[in-house]
């Protein structure tokens, strides 16, 4: 069976959001904030890393990391995803191809993932970058359809929205219609959930553009590269690996995208002034 054709999974997840008692100038008060657990990644019974992360969309977490991190090449390399959850997090248990698991155990990583941190526990610098293959040309995005699309992003975050502190990917065709969102306290976390989703989904991932609302980090544009994304739009900076990977791959890599306003650091050959 293919994660595609799952159903839902009914279990009883831990809450996203948690009433805190706070205090400030204006004397005491109850706060609203986003929840982390840790997530357990675990392959044919393995485990390869653990992240902590919003306790939202785990299914979509565990595909879109095993394809960003390059450990399945399509989502039919999964062929069954259940969900344990116990008192201490949530374990995503999946299987996978006899081949993939190979490959994972001759590259394999012992992360012990901190909240937005990308490269924990890689034992090497070869690690650190996989070989990309170059991106084709993608779809003339028009600079208004960033805007359309952040616009429409700043409408659909519920948990940021109750928090002020979560993390948001989003998809967006060429005209700058949402398609897909999805939130996580951390930035990777997010984007692997978006690509998740798309790939469960079987949306075309060359036919768009994913807009975060973070930093642009080389490991965002790694992840965004890896799947075919094109065009990887930030609402903060880049960073200079970043934009020299991005330049490599032949991926559009546009920052500080906000009120009518954005840079490109990487191929602006897809964005039609």
């Amino acid at each position: 069976m293919r994660l595609c054709d799952l159903p839902e999974l009914a279990l009883i997840l831990p809450p996203a959001l948690m009433e805190a008692a706070a205090h400030s100038g204006g004397g005491a008060h109850v706060d609203t904030v986003p929840e982390e657990v840790p997530v357990a990644l675990s392959y044919n019974g393995i485990s390869h890393a653990v992240m902590l992360a919003s306790p939202t969309d785990l299914e979509d977490f565990g595909l879109g990391f095993s394809l960003s991190e390059g450990i399945l090449a399509d989502p039919s390399e999964l062929y069954d995803l259940e969900l344990e959850v116990g008192e201490r997090g949530v374990v995503v248990q999946m299987r996978i191809s006899e081949a993939r698991l190979a490959g994972l155990k001759q590259r394999r990583r012992a992360l012990a993932g901190r909240t937005g941190c990308g490269l924990c526990g890689v034992e090497s610098l070869e690690q650190v970058a996989r070989v990309l293959v170059p991106l084709p040309a993608g779809p003339a995005i028009a600079a208004a359809s960033l805007q359309k699309a952040l616009t429409h992003l700043q409408q659909n975050q519920p948990l940021h929205a109750s928090t002020g502190g979560v993390h948001a990917a989003a998809w967006a065709d060429p005209d700058g219609n949402l398609l897909a969102v999805r939130e996580d306290v951390g930035r990777h976390n997010a984007l692997d959930k978006l690509i998740g989703a798309l790939a469960r989904e079987r949306r075309d991932m060359r036919a768009g553009f994913a807009l975060i609302t973070s930093r642009a980090s080389f490991e965002m544009v790694q992840k965004a590269a890896s799947v075919g994304i094109p065009m990887l739009a930030a609402v903060s900076a880049p960073t200079g690996y970043a934009i020299r990977l991005a330049r490599e791959c032949g991926l559009t890599l546009a920052g500080f995208v906000r009120d009518r306003r954005y840079t490109l650091y990487a191929h602006p050959e897809r964005i039609i002034e």
